[in-house]
């Protein structure tokens, strides 16, 4: 659940305007319950339901997106349970969070004087790679975990994961569209998605987006389907990643996507279906970090 001090935090996300949002509504002890976020600029209002900020323009949605949605929006309450279990199994292997963990270098994050650190989960889902997290960084460290979906359904498993894990880590969620994130420039430290970006409506500004959020130099990590081509499969394995790969999406990693100023790229194939993508984006004068004035309003 967002707390007032978070509204600070966020822009509108509409790509031509970014205002400070103000946040009109019913809060109890700092935590947004009900209402809605009004942007200063724009005066576009985004509503808040049961503590969750809806920050999604449905005119902008693509058909591929509007599916995919509605496609986790059924698929919720058993996603992390096939993720975890039926897949390993038919990859004749673990799942492959491990593998992309290490490309975050979380351990390598330290305290900053200036503002929080912040790490961005695009399509967070059910919250699975929240414990990889938790384990990889610094004991002790002061970290936020900013997560986006675009289901509300995925985002209640994830809530749920969070309370009965009682984790350790600051998770705020929202729903929010990967090509309009709601965020100011260069303000996440560290910027991962796992599992969709094929099926987006457009992932040139997908990837654009994540790059624009990070701040100069961080690892921003990409994965997804893709079937190793080194490897020999066996039938089921085929049909499987044909059905997990939504049979008519892009499966490979999306490089011819990145955004032009992209460095550092590397591609690692982390199990049987998924690669792991890896860049960094360099500093520049559009990407200074920013920090808008929200506020809030009864």
């Amino acid at each position: 659940m967002l707390s007032t001090e978070d509204v600070k935090f966020l822009v509108c996300p509409r790509a031509q305007c970014r205002g400070a949002l103000e946040f009109i509504g019913d809060a109890k002890r700092g935590r947004l319950r009900g209402g809605r976020l009004l942007c200063r600029r724009c005066q576009r209002g985004w509503p808040v339901r049961g503590g969750i900020a809806y920050l999604v323009d449905e005119s902008t949605l693509s058909f591929s997106d509007r599916l995919a949605r509605l496609g986790y929006e059924l698929y919720a309450p058993f996603h992390d349970l096939a993720v975890d279990y039926l897949l390993p199994l038919l990859q004749l292997e673990a799942a492959p969070r491990e593998n992309y963990a290490r490309q975050l270098r979380l351990e390598e994050l330290r305290p900053r004087q200036d503002a929080p650190l912040r790490i961005l989960e695009v399509g967070i889902g059910g919250g699975a790679n929240l414990p990889l997290i938790a384990r990889h960084l610094a004991p002790h460290l002061d970290a936020q975990v900013w997560g986006v979906d675009l289901s509300r359904g995925m985002l209640e498993q994830c809530a749920e994961r969070v309370r009965a894990e009682h984790s350790r880590l600051a998770v705020r969620l929202l729903v929010a569209d990967a090509h309009a994130l709601p965020f100011p420039a260069a303000s996440f430290e560290r910027v991962l998605h796992v599992g969709a970006i094929a099926s987006y409506g457009n992932p040139a500004l997908g990837l654009a987006e994540m790059a624009r959020v990070a701040r100069p130099g961080t690892p921003i990590v990409v994965v997804d389907e893709q079937l190793d081509p080194h490897r020999l499969h066996l039938p089921h394995q085929y049909a499987m990643f044909w059905l997990a790969s939504l049979s008519g999406a892009e499966t490979e990693a999306p490089v011819k996507h990145l955004p032009k100023q992209a460095r550092n790229v590397r591609i690692e194939q982390v199990s049987r279906f998924y690669y792991c993508l890896t860049f960094r984006m360099p500093a520049s004068k559009s990407a200074r970090p920013g920090q808008p004035k929200g506020s809030v309003r009864k």
